[in-house]
């Protein structure tokens, strides 16, 4: 480190650097223009490991969050679509290193802002990363609402169904790349017990009563088999297979009765519908891990009934979510 050699020169306390210390004024200059040589002096805050503050030890994830932006993303069986969407972009941090450049995540990401976004782009975005900024680990998580056109049972009307979904992608320090998609499900479920016992109260008594239901949602994360593809499209239709009981967009009489009858056909406590789901992604090679988490916000009780399963491979999901409140429709 240079030392001071003159009056008004002094180490910074911060960074290191020599400064003179001459009056500042308060100026903005709209017509200075950065040379190189001038970026060259600009101080690096992320420097040697004597400037790290607390224990000197390993960073799972460090980065930037909810950094906002349009994307365009490829919609099955129409043209491209442009989403606005929210950006979590993580490396991991090695002992020794004071920090990241946490613009570089940024700036990294909107070298394929243009793209058509997919979960197969994730390898590629997370390679950039860790070759950006040097790191060994390297994650990406992409929220966005995605529409699908949904008829209406009976009417032949037809209205815009959003989904809250993600595209993950987890890059390893062995280069390994997990490709992932989160998709929340929004369905009715029709109690069982109630079904049953409100027909008792009629037959048996010749008493009227109404069983209950409730609004439930069913988060699913699915891992992309290597060598595959997965659409938010594929999700959707695998979930309607197996609880059928999707809550409707445009509705007239006839799709109430409908929906009510639905319900009927497919009453489901939330064990069940952890199961049903499990059964139909299970089921399809397409997908290499999956974990599902379901909420039924009960109408008989204050509080809500809730289930996670997972598909049970080695190293994979263990089923540990327990952000129960984020299910809340």
């Amino acid at each position: 480190m240079k030392k001071p050699t003159k009056k008004n020169e002094q180490a910074c306390p911060r960074c290191g650097t020599v400064h003179c210390h001459v009056p500042a004024r308060r100026a903005y200059d709209p017509q200075f223009r950065v040379t190189p040589e001038y970026r060259e002096s600009l101080p690096d805050m992320m420097g040697p490991a004597g400037q790290i503050q607390g224990a000197d030890v390993p960073i799972q994830q460090v980065g930037v969050s909810n950094f906002r932006l349009p994307l365009r993303f490829a919609v099955k069986g129409a043209a491209v679509r442009e989403l606005p969407a929210s950006v979590t972009g993580t490396v991991s941090l090695g002992s020794g290193a004071k920090g990241i450049n946490m613009s570089r995540i940024v700036r990294t990401f909107y070298t394929f802002a243009e793209r058509t976004f997919t979960v197969d782009l994730l390898p590629r975005i997370l390679a950039a990363y860790r070759r950006q900024l040097g790191s060994e680990e390297a994650r990406l998580l992409v929220r966005f609402s995605y529409p699908i056109r949904q008829p209406a049972l009976r009417s032949g009307l037809a209205g815009w169904q959003f989904y809250e979904c993600a595209f993950e992608g987890r890059l390893d320090a062995a280069g390994r790349v997990r490709r992932l998609i989160h998709f929340d499900f929004v369905y009715s479920s029709a109690c069982p017990c109630s079904d049953e016992l409100s027909e008792h109260a009629r037959h048996g008594r010749g008493i009227y009563s109404i069983p209950h239901s409730q609004r439930s949602k069913a988060r699913v994360i699915a891992e992309v088999a290597e060598g595959c593809k997965l659409t938010i499209e594929d999700l959707q239709k695998l979930c309607r297979a197996a609880l059928h009981t999707e809550t409707q967009v445009m509705v007239k009489r006839e799709d109430e009765q409908a929906f009510a009858e639905l319900n009927g056909a497919y009453s489901k406590f939330v064990e069940d519908a952890a199961r049903l789901l499990h059964q139909q992604l299970d089921a399809d090679k397409r997908i290499a891990d999956f974990q599902v988490a379901c909420a039924h916000l009960e109408s008989l009780h204050s509080h809500d009934a809730v289930a996670v399963v997972a598909k049970g491979v080695r190293g994979g999901f263990r089923g540990d979510f327990s952000d129960f409140g984020s299910l809340l429709c």
